[in-house]
């Protein structure tokens, strides 16, 4: 799907606050409401939105751990890989897990309450499928977090 200006201007606002009423997020982009939530139905039917959420401290909930795992994969067949995805999909506190290219095959965000959390998904993942390494990193302050893709707004 093409995005013209307009199009980018929606995105940018909704993803800096997705409870923008639609009267406002009209005006913002220079639309009424009826072509801007046209155009907004077309961003989700399309998949470029893909849900709007609340953002939450996770410190605030007692989550104050944030981890980033590296895992080197055993082997590399479309089997493991598919268990590898099926056993992250099942562990809500993997936030984030990315395939590299590199010296590790996957990098993991996980969020849990302490070290004995961590342990715990560590175990959970190493027991339920074999893994070359597993290695860790624990985040001691957030410096920035930022949900806002950089998207171009000005240009036509």
């Amino acid at each position: 799907m093409e995005l013209d200006r307009i199009d980018r201007k929606i995105l940018a606002t909704l993803m800096a606050d997705a409870a923008t009423p639609l009267a406002r997020l009209a005006d913002q982009v220079g639309l009424s409401q009826t072509p801007c939530w046209k155009r907004v139905r077309k961003l989700q039917d399309a998949g470029i939105i893909r849900g709007r959420v609340a953002l939450v401290d996770p410190e605030r909930l007692g989550l104050g751990l944030t981890v980033f795992a590296e895992v080197s994969a055993p082997e590399q067949s479309a089997d493991w890989q598919a268990r590898f995805a099926a056993v992250i999909a099942d562990i809500p506190e993997v936030m984030e897990a990315h395939q590299l290219a590199g010296s590790h095959d996957y990098a993991l965000r996980i969020v849990v309450r302490d070290m004995g959390g961590f342990e715990r998904i560590r175990s959970r993942i190493t027991e339920a499928i074999p893994v070359r390494g597993l290695s860790a990193s624990f985040a001691l302050k957030r410096i920035k977090s930022e949900t806002v893709l950089p998207i171009d707004t000005r240009s036509a």
